[in-house]
């Protein structure tokens, strides 16, 4: 078997679905994209595809090794998010070629259903409450919320507190049975962030996720030794020697991201690690089906695994939805928090190639805004 072809779909809302068909009819899908660079990856897969076209697909590890390896100039979000979009498609074909999912070539299900949250949003503690009691209705048992808006470096006392009055807000409408998680997109310095989490300690938040840049990750353990609440990162880590600096400073959940750090392959073994540091796994997964899918099968093997992150519902999808580019949505079916194991083969969803044709069509220019602190500087998003 060879690979004839790679083609890329730029689809609404802000995602890049990639199609590698083989001579023998199969066809393996993957999502490698960064949110706000898709052309950008876009180029680097049909860099890629110079090498691929005419190889075996199923030789996995070794194109692996030979796409992030081979060139000279390695790793960074570009390069690694084409590396990981490649590689959910050639799992998806060696699922497919043997008639088993992605799981059970990497050893098979050590559970049989994994655990989501779903994000909710809002500006006042009102606005939050109500969010999370609608996600507790669709069945939801944990959700994440922003935790700020833009700050300053060392923000007032006012703005510490107008954190946690938002989370004690999500936290009294959950009650003690369920759980949230609070983001903060690195928007907090370290002194910003030892200032505000111990106000967050009272509502218990399930973890607190990247209170701080990423450029900053070795500082986290003087963060995590000063709080009980933990402390989870790596939505901007690309691969294993990335996680390797964080693994052992005290960060209790890591959040590689499957169409950013490597895709499956990858992610796995940065798993395994993260599970000999006591490190649980909660994989980033804000993008589309293929992505969440990948997530699943590696979720659905690693011991150390916690929470899936899934974008149905998120506010990031107006116009497009998870469900809208597959033939089968039910394999999403969420059920008392929990969705269940993906079984079908290769990654264990069936993609609608003729509404991605049609999206594709209509494309998109997504970017994340940029904001601004009040005294006109730029302030993380």
């Amino acid at each position: 078997m060879k690979i004839v072809r790679l083609t890329l779909y730029p689809v609404p809302p802000r995602w890049l679905f990639l199609r590698v068909d083989t001579d023998e009819g199969l066809t393996g899908w993957g999502e490698p994209v960064v949110e706000g660079r898709a052309h950008t990856v876009a180029a680097a897969v049909e860099e890629f595809a110079d090498y691929l076209v005419g190889q075996d697909p199923l030789r996995i590890e070794e194109h692996w090794n030979v796409l992030a390896k081979g060139g000279f100039y390695r790793g960074g979000p570009i390069l690694s998010s084409a590396l990981a979009g490649v590689d959910q498609a050639l799992w998806d074909i060696a699922g497919k070629a043997l008639g088993v999912p992605v799981s059970q070539l990497l050893g098979g299900a050590v559970r049989d259903r994994v655990r989501v949250y779903s994000w909710i949003g809002g500006d006042d503690p009102a606005d939050v409450a109500a969010a999370a009691r609608e996600k507790i209705d669709a069945g939801f048992t944990a959700v994440k919320m922003n935790g700020s808006g833009a700050l300053r470096p060392l923000d007032t006392p006012a703005a510490a507190q107008a954190v946690a009055d938002r989370v004690a807000a999500v936290r009294e409408v959950l009650g003690p049975g369920r759980d949230v998680a609070v983001d903060f997109h690195g928007r907090m310095s370290l002194a910003m962030a030892r200032r505000t989490l111990p106000l967050l300690e009272p509502a218990a938040p399930l973890f607190v996720e990247e209170p701080t840049v990423p450029e900053v990750s070795e500082l986290i353990g003087q963060l995590a030794a000063s709080t009980p609440i933990p402390i989870a990162l790596g939505e901007r880590l690309y691969n294993r020697w990335d996680f390797r600096r964080v693994l052992g400073s005290g960060v209790a959940v890591i959040q590689p991201d499957l169409s950013h750090a490597g895709g499956i392959s990858e992610v796995r073994k940065i798993a395994t690690m993260a599970e000999a540091f006591d490190v649980a796994l909660a994989p980033h997964c804000p993008l589309g089906p293929i992505a969440l899918a990948a997530s699943l099968q590696v979720g659905v093997v690693s011991p150390n695994l916690l929470i899936q992150e899934q974008s149905l519902g998120i506010h990031y999808n107006a116009g497009s939805d998870l469900l809208d580019y597959l033939l089968d949505g039910s394999v999403f079916a969420y059920t008392d928090g929990y969705v269940p194991a993906l079984t079908g083969p290769g990654l264990g969803i069936e993609i609608d190639a003729e509404e991605v044709e049609r999206a594709a069509k209509i494309g998109h220019r997504w970017r994340n805004p940029i904001w601004r602190r009040d005294d006109g500087a730029f302030a993380e998003w």
